[in-house]
């Protein structure tokens, strides 16, 4: 599973080739969660309130790479790395 970002010690991981709806998947620690990317709501999961909001921030300001990258994994093509929340 891919990385495409880091930042304040969250990793930003997609799947190749994963089902319906467009999302990606956050872990900070030993939490995890799945966040669809056009509704930008976690689906599944949990992360502690401000790791959900520095995600949720980073994701409404990246959506379009986001959603470029989702049709890259889904055609089992390396997705391209998203700059950082700064």
């Amino acid at each position: 599973m891919p990385i495409i970002s880091r930042f304040f010690g969250i990793i930003i991981r997609m799947f190749f080739n994963e089902h319906a709806p467009p999302h990606f998947h956050a872990e900070y620690g030993e939490h995890r969660a799945t966040i669809d990317i056009r509704s930008l709501t976690i689906m599944d999961g949990k992360l502690p309130r401000r790791a959900t909001e520095l995600v949720l921030d980073w994701a409404e300001l990246r959506q379009s790479e986001l959603l470029r990258d989702w049709e890259l994994c889904q055609q089992h093509q390396q997705p391209d790395e998203i700059a950082p929340l700064n």
